[in-house]
């Protein structure tokens, strides 16, 4: 009786310990998983922030290497019209350009800031017309800083003389974005190789 009366004692405290066991194991399953629930919405979180830099940043180049490759080509397009002072101002203040001759290593020609270009430019004056096509640019892109590498073929035409003179250029500059404005800031050009020919009409 007396080993009965226990066990009937027993029951009720086993089943009390049982329930607390299991209570705890939910408990810690629970925790278990709400900690990798957090630790995965942490991990989306993350995943999501970088998509959203990366296609920021993916547009920010894109809009930076088309303003860069219109500067290019405004450029050229200043030259064609004659428009020297339009053209300096595509430079720095302090800008320097370098002319370079075949395969000469130092320039035959240095010009620095935009007055001494503006008067540069204008000797395209003695053309009646000229036309620059402007070929393949490899542009890097650092922050406000770029650097780029482009090919141009300028045709020079003078009626009077009959005469066509062809250059291979190719440019490498260092620009820079001031005012939320990319501009050259140094412009190395090589004449790579001319062509002169009688102009048939």
């Amino acid at each position: 009786m007396n080993t009965q009366n226990r066990t009937l004692e027993m029951g009720p405290q086993c089943c009390n310990q049982f329930s607390l066991i299991l209570k705890s194991l939910c408990v810690k399953k629970l925790n278990k998983k709400m900690f990798v629930m957090k630790k995965n919405l942490i991990l989306l979180a993350i995943l999501i922030l970088s998509i959203v830099y990366s296609c920021k940043n993916n547009r920010t180049n894109m809009t930076d290497r088309t303003e860069i490759q219109d500067l290019i080509n405004v450029y050229a397009h200043c030259a064609d019209n004659r428009e020297a002072q339009k053209q300096a101002e595509l430079f720095t203040e302090n800008a320097v350009v370098k002319v370079f001759s075949g395969k000469e290593k130092q320039p035959v020609q240095t010009l620095n800031g935009r007055k001494e270009l503006a008067e540069a430019f204008q000797t395209l004056n003695q053309y009646d017309v000229t036309t620059h096509f402007n070929g393949q640019s490899i542009v890097s892109i650092n922050g406000d800083t770029a650097t780029n590498e482009s090919y141009c073929l300028a045709h020079h035409i003078k009626y009077a003389e009959k005469s066509l003179l062809i250059m291979s250029i190719r440019y490498r500059d260092k620009l820079v974005k001031q005012n939320n404005k990319w501009l050259f800031a140094e412009r190395d050009l090589f004449i790579d190789w001319t062509d002169s020919r009688e102009l048939k009409q």
